[in-house]
């Protein structure tokens, strides 16, 4: 849910494969599954990667799904689908809260939509939520009359991130409000912020008279065959089975120290980070996008903006909802996600490779970041 992990994130995967050293396998795997593995070497490195996130950072459970070219793939796992209980965990198809992954969907939406004839990118937003981004106080510079759909989709729009200055112990806030009161950051530039998609998804509903959750859907979703994938309904705070608990800081409390935050009210997420999927799917959204099965122009892959400045590494670029680095095994396409109890990277390698990673604990990034990473790195560039 906060914005500055999501950030590190992606900066910490865009040069991770410069950083990171190899990694000795743990003594005892906690448990491993694949089919059709396309490398035992694989499995190994991968159950290495991930045992050291659940031994060393406490992670209660970590996994791994690679998927290749040709279809086959393999899913590695460790540490426990719920503390206290030894249940083992969970697999590739299992649920779990994918935080800003979302963003890279709710792209694609808008990109059928401009496919479709229904969104201008280079349009400005007052074209399709007319008075709606008027700012006040501190962000009276905020103006949709001067905002492109493109700039919030690369996160060059100057609308500053309302996820920072929400308070979390107060339900159904008015997120974009909040935003229009903040200082805008510099227009053109990239600046990662969640309201971008905020007002992303209100633009859906505008062009189509119907919830970007739906539209994601139809659009989406469903043509991908993504159907362990969805919105949570409002007031919905559970997750569909199979899943694993989860554990973090709940943002309500945050006083109350780590807990069991696998109940959450995972509407209010929305637009910027709402979605529920799980790590084959998330394979086959990458897979879709990248093979023409839900856009017939894919010239936008290379339409990117330069993330400079701050914690991104030079030569770190940004499209439509997804970030894109160089690796050493070529262009990496990926985005991360983070909700409490959840991190995750997402994405594909020019290889043709898809991976998901992520881990069931919230933990310390300074040392989590780099370990995740050389996960990711393994399993999309082994």
């Amino acid at each position: 849910m906060t914005s500055t992990t999501s950030r590190r994130l992606l900066a910490a995967a865009a040069i991770g494969v410069l950083v990171l050293a190899p990694v000795a396998p743990a003594v005892a795997s906690t448990s491993t599954s694949a089919s059709a593995s396309p490398s035992r070497d694989l499995d190994r490195s991968l159950q290495a990667q991930l045992d050291r996130l659940t031994k060393e950072d406490k992670a209660p459970g970590a996994l791994a799904y690679v998927t290749e070219a040709d279809g086959t793939s393999t899913t590695v796992v460790s540490g426990t689908a719920e503390r206290g209980t030894g249940r083992p965990m969970v697999g590739a198809d299992a649920k779990f809260r994918i935080g800003s992954i979302t963003k890279p969907v709710l792209a694609v939406t808008v990109l059928r939509l401009v496919e479709q004839g229904k969104i201008a990118l280079d349009a400005p937003v007052e074209r399709y939520l007319p008075g709606v981004l008027r700012g006040t106080g501190a962000g009276a510079a905020i103006d949709g009359r001067k905002i492109t759909v493109r700039g919030l989709l690369q996160q060059t729009s100057g609308l500053p991130d309302f996820m920072g200055a929400v308070d979390w112990s107060k339900p159904s806030q008015d997120y974009l409000k909040i935003a229009l009161g903040m200082k805008p950051t510099p227009a053109g530039r990239f600046a990662y912020a969640n309201t971008n998609y905020l007002v992303a998804g209100m633009v859906v509903k505008a062009v189509t008279g119907r919830d970007f959750r739906a539209v994601s859907r139809d659009l989406v979703l469903e043509p991908l065959g993504m159907l362990g994938t969805y919105w949570p309904a409002r007031g919905d705070t559970g997750l569909r089975k199979p899943y694993a608990h989860t554990y973090g800081v709940n943002p309500v409390d945050p006083q109350g120290g780590v807990v069991d935050v696998t109940r959450l009210p995972g509407y209010e997420l929305g637009a910027s980070g709402g979605l529920v999927s799980t790590p084959e799917d998330l394979n086959r959204f990458w897979d879709g996008v990248f093979t023409g099965k839900v856009l017939s122009d894919r010239a936008f892959l290379k339409r990117t903006v330069a993330m400079k400045g701050g914690e991104w590494p030079v030569g770190s670029r940004y499209g439509f909802g997804m970030a894109r680095v160089q690796m050493s095994c070529g262009t990496v396409w990926f985005h991360g996600g983070d909700v409490p109890g959840v991190f995750a990277l997402s994405g594909r390698a020019s290889s043709g490779r898809q991976a998901t990673v992520y881990t069931t604990g919230s933990m310390n990034g300074d040392k989590q970041f780099p370990h995740m990473i050389a996960t990711l790195t393994t399993a999309l560039c082994p």
